[in-house]
């Protein structure tokens, strides 16, 4: 004996997959700007791991250009270097804008490395 199947089963699905879709496109789009940071901030303790034989001008530099490869905003290129005699620390703050439904989403970072000489 054959039943006749009614088509709702295959709306719900399609819709759950537009749910998973859209939350996965604005999770990446939130996820690159994370990654970005991170990719930043590693660049920066690799200049601390090789400042004593760099420059503060030399690490600005550096921290600059790789700041305008990642596509970070304009602040992100305003590092900034403090030399101790033992240590050194560098930093820098910009702030991303993210487009999400319905709003525009700023988030602040503040990447940061430290280290001896």
């Amino acid at each position: 004996m054959v039943s006749a199947r009614r088509g709702a089963g295959k709306l719900g699905c399609l819709f759950s997959l537009l749910i998973a879709v859209t939350v996965a496109y604005f999770a990446v789009n939130i996820g690159e700007v994370y990654w970005h940071f991170y990719q930043f901030e590693d660049a920066m303790q690799q200049q601390v791991r090789f400042a004593a034989s760099r420059t503060n001008d030399t690490i600005v530099r550096h921290l600059r250009a790789k700041a305008d490869s990642l596509g970070l905003p304009e602040d992100a290129g305003r590092v900034r270097v403090r030399r101790g005699r033992r240590e050194i620390t560098i930093w820098a703050e910009y702030t991303e804008h993210v487009e999400l439904p319905l709003f525009v989403r700023e988030l602040h970072f503040t990447p940061r490395a430290d280290g001896a000489l």
